[in-house]
């Protein structure tokens, strides 16, 4: 049970931070000469997530984690968005949804299968991975690498952040932006 509460702690502070950071930057980014202005509008960003995480009512309690076989899809999805973009000319927009069509079909391949049911969630996360452009995801191994980690994110984030609209998007936001975090630390 200890082990069930640390990983779900580990992950709403992996996502809070990552909220604040980019939210903290687009801030600074709008307010470069007001420095007072920037840092009260980064505090109350802050504060509102922290508090909106807080109190309201996220998460069931239970613990229960998505299938790695179904997890493995999103990184299969970012690929096959990132290729479709990238070789097509169709740009980022319409092959996320080309892609986000044709996974809604799966489930029809077999209707009593519930595993095909969890299919078209974990491919569209990955279309979001593989949404990235060529100055932000420069290789095939980049997105595979945020598609894997968006993937852990999904196992990890099943039984979080339910009823909450954007949760495929900010996973896959996660896994993009620690991909690039990391490769520009390793660079």
């Amino acid at each position: 049970m200890k082990l069930h509460k640390a990983i779900r702690f580990i992950t709403l502070i992996t996502v809070l931070i990552i909220q604040i950071v980019f939210l903290s930057t687009i801030v600074k980014e709008k307010y470069e000469t007001d420095h007072y202005t920037a840092a009260l509008s980064i505090l109350f960003i802050a504060v509102t997530i922290i508090f909106g995480y807080r109190y309201l009512d996220l998460h069931h309690e239970e613990y229960s984690y998505e299938k790695i076989s179904v997890a493995i899809w999103v990184p299969i999805g970012a690929v096959a968005c990132y290729l479709l973009n990238s070789f097509t000319g169709f740009g980022s927009v319409l092959s996320a949804g080309i892609l986000g069509t044709l996974a809604s079909f799966i489930p029809a391949i077999k209707k009593e299968s519930l595993y095909f049911e969890k299919l078209p969630p974990a491919i569209y996360c990955g279309a979001f991975v593989g949404m990235s452009s060529v100055e932000i995801a420069p290789s095939i191994n980049y997105v595979i690498d945020a598609g894997v980690l968006a993937g852990i994110f999904l196992m990890l984030s099943k039984s979080l952040f339910l009823g909450i609209g954007g949760k495929l998007g900010t996973i896959a936001f996660g896994g993009v932006a620690l991909v690039s975090l990391l490769y520009s630390l390793l660079s």
